[in-house]
């Protein structure tokens, strides 16, 4: 090589050890639903402490109850041995490498893990989600109910088709969150949703209408077959106890059970034939049918006045 041949130097990027994977938890179940926390620190810990980094308020959380770590380029969860346990989507954890949208379980709080290339169209795309989901079951919520109720009420009656309806609800869900705790409670509220999801259409609509209340809207189905369904769906609840922490707790539900059809007829033979029908009429009458199942001594259907 000659004395004035230029010596070429590649000049490689010093590594990133201080840089932080992009990532956020976004409460998803819990006091402060859809409040997103940026894990930008290599370490975040969670817990009941006011000096924890993402605290939480809940008597079944421990005071420092998990830690993120970020190393740059993975996010870490370890448990602290809490009391009650951390879990990632249903498992219980010690220590768990976390990928993009894996659910995070503190007492009866639940986050998303959201992480990637966009992670603002993520986050903004489940806020949306929040307001048509049922965080903690992952069933439609309420309000999705309600519209969609009216829209298929509006659909069945001008194109003179069947819409069938149930409603139900878990038997004695009192006793089982005051005697197993809450926790256990959500865990059954979660599984129960999960089960019957299996066994629907895909155009049905399944949401949780409040509490341990579910309401279930078939399109092109009457009262007959609605029954059936609702009686298979019962005895498939009645069959396969549930456990959580080692307990294990049979759950039966009641089930009110009725169609637009019978709800037209209920308002022809009332003091003003002339009524429109609403959607909440049609509701009316299948949760006077379902509290008419839990006085008739609970686990059962009912399909009539």
């Amino acid at each position: 090589m000659g004395r004035d041949s230029t010596v070429i130097t590649v000049i490689s990027s010093p590594p990133s050890r201080g840089e932080s994977k992009e990532a956020c938890l976004v409460v998803i179940n819990g006091l402060d639903l859809g409040k997103r926390y940026t894990i930008a620190q290599t370490s975040v810990l969670i817990g009941r402490s006011s000096k924890t980094d993402i605290r939480i308020d809940e008597d079944s959380i421990s005071r420092h109850h998990a830690l993120l770590i970020n190393d740059g380029n993975r996010v870490i969860l370890r448990d602290l041995d809490s009391t009650n346990g951390t879990y990632v989507n249903d498992v219980q954890i010690k220590e768990r490498t976390l990928n993009d949208s894996d659910q995070i379980r503190v007492g009866r709080t639940i986050f998303k893990f959201l992480t990637g290339n966009n992670i603002e169209n993520a986050y903004h795309e489940e806020i949306y989600k929040l307001t048509t989901t049922d965080c903690l079951t992952q069933v439609h919520n309420k309000r999705y109910f309600i519209e969609h109720l009216e829209r298929e009420m509006s659909r069945s009656l001008r194109y003179k088709r069947s819409l069938a309806l149930l409603m139900f609800d878990i038997d004695r869900f009192k006793w089982v969150n005051d005697t197993y705790g809450h926790l256990t409670g959500d865990f059954i509220l979660k599984q129960l949703a999960g089960r019957i999801k299996e066994q629907i259409r895909r155009d049905d609509i399944f949401a949780r209408y409040g509490g341990e209340e579910f309401a279930l809207l078939l399109p092109e189905l009457g009262a007959r077959a609605a029954t059936q369904l609702a009686q298979k769906i019962r005895k498939l609840v009645a069959a396969d106890p549930f456990t959580f922490d080692q307990a294990v707790i049979p759950v039966t539900i009641s089930i009110g059970v009725g169609d637009l059809n019978e709800y037209l007829e209920r308002i022809a033979r009332g003091p003003d034939p002339s009524t429109e029908p609403v959607p909440e009429g049609l509701v009316k009458l299948v949760d006077e049918r379902l509290y008419k199942a839990k006085h008739n001594g609970r686990n059962c259907v009912i399909n009539y006045d």
